[in-house]
C-alpha cells in the first residue's frame, strides 16, 4: 500500500499549503468519507454468504480565480475492500484521478483552456475467482491526457470542455500485462515455442479529440450530486469508436458526520478486451455500482 502513502504525502500537504495562503483568489477544501456495509445470515433458507466491506473516499480541490485567469484542480482517491465468508479479502474499489484545468477568459462564460487528467489505481486487481491472475496494478494501466481547446462555464457548478487537440498516453508498467498487449499496447513477439523474442511495449500514444463535462452541486438541502463525463476519439485509428469514462456520485448527508453515498461508473474503451460469460472476447461496456453508509468529514 505504499502508493496510498505516497499520494497522501504529496497531495495533502500541497492542498494544506494552499489553504494557508491569505490570497482570497483561492477556493479550496475537501471531503473524506468512510462507508461500511455488512451482511450476516443465520439459518437463512434462501441462501447467501456473510460479508463485510468498507470503502474510503477522499476528494481534494483547490481552485483559483482572479481577473481573467481560472485554474481548477481536483483529486479523487478511493479504495475499498470486501470480505466474503470463507474467502480472502478482495478489492471492491480502487481509484486515483487527478484533474487540472487552466483557462483564460475570452468572454464572460467562455475560456481558452488547457486540461490535464491522470488516472490509475493503487493496487493489484485480480480475475476472480482465480485470485492468482493479476489483470491490473498500479500504473498498469495508467492514463495521462493533455488537451487544448475551449471551456464553457455557464454557472459555477458546471463546465463543458471541447478539446480538439488532445494527446493521450496509456501506460502499462507491468511487463507481463504489456507482453499480453493489455489495454491496447503493442504485445510481445513470440517465436514458434511461445518464447518472447521482443517484449511488449509499455506505452501507447494517441492523438485525437476529447469532450469533458463536469457537474458538482448541492441539488437539494443535504443532497449533493457530482458527475464527470469524459469522451475521447483517436483521430489516427478508428475515430468512430469513442472511449467513455463517466463517474457519478450522489451523497446524502444525514447529519454533520454521517452520510450515504450512491455511486456509478460507466467505462467503454475500444482497446480493452473482456471475456464475457459466453467466452467471447472483445470491448464491452463496464459498469460499477457502489452504495454505503458511514462517516463523513468536510474541510
Amino acid at each position: 500500500m505504499k502508493q496510498i502513502l505516497l499520494f497522501f504525502l504529496i497531495f495533502i500537504p500541497s492542498v494544506t499549503a494552499i489553504s494557508q495562503t491569505a490570497d482570497s483568489s483561492w477556493s479550496k477544501g475537501g471531503k473524506l468519507s468512510l462507508t461500511f456495509n455488512q451482511l450476516s445470515l443465520t439459518n437463512w433458507a434462501a441462501g447467501g454468504e456473510n460479508s463485510f466491506g468498507g470503502n474510503g473516499y477522499l476528494n481534494l480541490h483547490a481552485n483559483y480565480k482572479k481577473e481573467n485567469k481560472n485554474w481548477d484542480n481536483n483529486l479523487d482517491l478511493a479504495y475499498g475492500m470486501i470480505k466474503l465468508d470463507g474467502a480472502a479479502v478482495r478489492k471492491s474499489e480502487d481509484k486515483i484521478d487527478f484533474y487540472s484545468k487552466y483557462g483564460l477568459n475570452i468572454s464572460k462564460n467562455l475560456l481558452a483552456s488547457a486540461n490535464i487528467n491522470f488516472n490509475t489505481q493503487f493496487s493489484d486487481g485480480n480475475k476472480y475467482p482465480n485470485d492468482s491472475v493479476v489483470v491490473s496494478t498500479f500504473m498498469a494501466p495508467a492514463y495521462l491526457q493533455v488537451g487544448i481547446g475551449i471551456d464553457y462555464k455557464p454557472v459555477k457548478y458546471a463546465s463543458f470542455s471541447i478539446l480538439p487537440f488532445t494527446g493521450r498516453i496509456t501506460f502499462v508498467n507491468d511487463q507481463t500485462l504489456a507482453d499480453l498487449g493489455a489495454y491496447g499496447v503493442e504485445p510481445a513477439i513470440l517465436d514458434t515455442n511461445n518464447v518472447v523474442i521482443k517484449q511488449g511495449k509499455n506505452v501507447k500514444m494517441e492523438f485525437g479529440g476529447a469532450l469533458m463535462a463536469i457537474f458538482d452541486k448541492e441539488i437539494f438541502k443535504n443532497v449533493s450530486f457530482k458527475s464527470k463525463l469524459q469522451l475521447f476519439t483517436n483521430y489516427l485509428k478508428e475515430p468512430q469508436n469513442i472511449d467513455v469514462n463517466w463517474d457519478s456520485m450522489l451523497s446524502l448527508k444525514v447529519n454533520k458526520h454521517i452520510s450515504s453515498n450512491i455511486g456509478i461508473s460507466i467505462l467503454y474503451d475500444d482497446d480493452t478486451n473482456i471475456v464475457d460469460k459466453d467466452g467471447k472476447t472483445g470491448p464491452r461496456t463496464q459498469i460499477k455500482q457502489t452504495f454505503g453508509v458511514g462517516l463523513a468529514l468536510d474541510f
